[in-house]
């Protein structure tokens, strides 16, 4: 009976400093899924790779689905394209006083995963381009309706503000 007292009491004390803990170690647990892969088939390759002619082809073939389209030409200006950031090894290595180093010299090698018997670098960072301006020709570009409907589509696939989007009418 006295045992069951001391551990009550006991329990009373340190019951939130058990759970901080407990909390805490659970919290440690959990995948944080910031660089755990190191797997190169992770990144989707089409997407890295992506260049504007590729998408302007793709933004095409979807724009033109639209009701009242009609035939219809695409072209955007880009302001950067589609960047990867490789994963590297730095080394720095220092002569002379570490307070005040009389040179230093700087080692950097690129990460490659081995996988399937080849070796790709490990892709930490994929950027899409930043657009600039879309220019839409269409046979529908008479249209208020058809004109809105191709801005606000080529807005949400590009980001673009609808004052960098002009819909034309094609001849």
């Amino acid at each position: 009976m006295k045992l069951a007292e001391t551990l009550k009491k006991h329990w009373n004390r340190w019951k939130y400093a058990v759970l901080v803990v407990a909390a805490g170690v659970a919290l440690l647990l959990l995948p944080s899924g910031v660089g755990t892969s190191h797997d190169a088939a992770a990144v989707p390759k089409e997407n890295v790779q992506d260049t504007v002619q590729e998408t302007e082809t793709r933004m095409e073939t979807i724009l033109t689905k639209i009701d009242g389209v009609g035939e219809l030409h695409l072209m955007l200006t880009a302001d950067t394209g589609t960047s990867r950031r490789l994963a590297e090894n730095t080394e720095l290595s220092y002569s002379g006083d570490t307070a005040a180093p009389n040179d230093y010299q700087r080692k950097s090698e690129t990460v490659l995963s081995g996988g399937s018997g080849t070796e790709e670098p490990v892709v930490t960072e994929t950027r899409c381009p930043t657009w600039r301006g879309a220019l839409v020709v269409c046979q529908g570009g008479g249209d208020a309706q058809v004109r809105l409907a191709v801005t606000s589509a080529v807005a949400a696939l590009t980001g673009l503000g609808a004052d960098r989007i002009t819909v034309v009418k094609c001849q």
